[in-house]
Parts: structure tokens; sequence; C-alpha cells
């Protein structure tokens, strides 16, 4: 049996170059009965642009449930429609996942044509040691609530990726410094289009810089993890190995963790470990100790 009813595209758009845009998302635009766009004005210009002629309709975040459901409607009588968002993948902190939601509810194919993401552009540019990384949207409006949420990314060990308006910037920027500590940022400001920025610098230098050049366009961020605290010095690795054997660890192992701990080299340490044991349980402890291949 055939499936009389139409397709919803998922279409990624340019996130500022009009020419970072896919041949696939050019025809599902050409050949779609219908867009519906975040915002029309701006969708046009892009049309225009491609010479594209497909009816618009709107779909924001205020749209009433009625516009989703008209749009339903249409994908149900077999037109296929076109999902964007003023900028890059929609629904990355950008409307129509409601669209989304009630298409599947009705049993509609969605299918994604991928392009340009400013987070993954940002992440690229970034070269994060790792590769690891959340992506936490916008971060919450209010000082509040903002402070209470960075609170719970304390313990978190990926890069965080957020979007941010240039007019909320230096307050994120002041409350990162004081709930988080003075990390590494890194900061990509218009990608893709003629001014575009992006370099790696501690929250304090950003906050001085935007405190002197006032923040205009729109920035992706991405926070380094929290670095990890390094070991206390180990005055005496010998002592530490005997702690470590003391608690049930092999003495191979122990040596090992000594080593990396105090950065002597492993064979060194074994050897003042022998020496050590040679001259208080005798050379036939040592030469147990030997045969055993522990080290």
């Amino acid at each position: 049996m055939v499936n009389a009813t139409g397709t919803l595209y998922v279409v990624a758009t340019p996130i500022g170059n009009l020419e970072d845009i896919t041949l696939r998302a050019l025809r599902v635009l050409r050949e779609a009965s219908l867009i519906a766009a975040e915002d029309t004005r701006v969708t046009r210009k892009l049309l225009s642009h491609y010479d594209i002629h497909t009816p618009l309709t709107s779909l924001h975040e205020h749209s009433p449930p009625a516009r989703v459901e008209q749009i339903v409607q249409r994908l149900q009588a077999g037109e296929n429609v076109a999902l964007v968002t003023d900028a890059g993948t929609p629904t990355l902190s950008d409307p129509g996942g409601a669209l989304i939601r009630r298409a599947r509810e009705k049993g509609i194919a969605v299918v994604c044509v991928p392009g340009a993401s400013a987070v993954t552009a940002a992440v690229s540019l970034a070269a994060l040691p790792d590769g690891r990384f959340v992506f936490e949207g916008f971060p919450p409006r209010r000082a509040k609530e903002r402070r209470a949420y960075l609170q719970s990314l304390r313990s978190e060990r990926r890069a965080v990726v957020w979007f941010e308006a240039p007019h909320r910037l230096l307050d994120l920027l002041r409350d990162v410094l004081a709930v988080l500590g003075d990390r590494e940022l890194f900061i990509a400001r218009e990608l893709t289009k003629q001014f575009e920025e992006a370099h790696l610098a501690r929250v304090s230098e950003w906050l001085a810089h935007f405190e002197r050049l006032p923040p205009r366009g729109e920035f992706t961020l991405i926070l380094w993890p929290q670095e990890e605290e390094p070991a206390p010095p180990v005055a005496d690795p010998l002592h530490l190995v005997e702690e470590l054997v003391a608690q049930g660890i092999s003495e191979k192992e122990a040596l090992r963790e000594a080593a990396r701990r105090s950065g002597v080299p492993r064979r060194e340490l074994y050897a003042r470990w022998v020496k050590r044991e040679e001259g208080s349980d005798g050379a036939s402890s040592s030469a147990a100790f030997c045969r055993t291949g522990r080290a």
C-alpha cells in the first residue's frame, strides 16, 4: 500500500554565508509545496538569492497551535513541507519541535536535510582536547536562575557549548567567573560572516575585552572543563609504594602508580625499591620479590 501522506523535511540553512547550503537542501526547498519558516522575511532573502518561489508560512515560538495543525493537514493530504529557521539547523535553540512531534504522532515521515550549524562549526574551530562537549543552548536570562544553573555545572567534565545574545554576554561572563572560576573560554562571533572572529582566552580576559569593546553580533561560547587539580607532590615515592601495598595493591601496580605521581622513572624506582628491600629484609626477600616479576 502506497503511503499517501507527504514528508516533513527538516532543512538546515546557512548561518551567515549564503553559499553554505547543500544542493539537496536547495532541491527540497524548490520541490516542497510549502516552507514553514521562523521568520518569512529572513527566509525570503535566501529563497530570492537562489530564485526559489515556494510559498512560505511562518512558524515560530509564538505561533498558535492551529498553525501546526494546518501544516499537518497539508502533510496528511500528500504535500511535502520544508521546515527551516532563520539560520542553521532547526530545533537547536530554534522553534519547530512542536511540528516535528505532531507529524510523528500522525505517522508522517520526518526527514533531516543536514547542513550548517553554529554548534559544530564552533566546536571544530575550538579543537577540544578530547572532543567531548555538551550543548546547553541559551543560559537562563535571570541572574538568580543563571547562577543556580552554573552551579549545577561545577562537576561537568565535558566542554559546555552555549549561544548568547550580545546584550547578555557580560552578565554571563561575570557569573561564570564568580561561580565556575577563571577557565579557558572559546568564543566564536559572527561565524561565516564578514567579521567572523574565533579565539581562546580566559574568562577574565574576555570580560576585560568586552568591557572595553561592547559585544556585537551572534556568539557561540565553549567553556573548557574544570582543570583537574594536580596531585600533591610525592616526597618519598618508596613510602608511597609501601602505603599502596598495605592497601592491597600489588607491588607492580604500586610501583607504577608511585612512578606516575612522583615523576621518577619506573626502572629507577624499582631499583631503589629492591635495594631498600635488600637492606631491610635481606637478599632472600629481594630475590623472592624479583622471582615474582611484579615490577
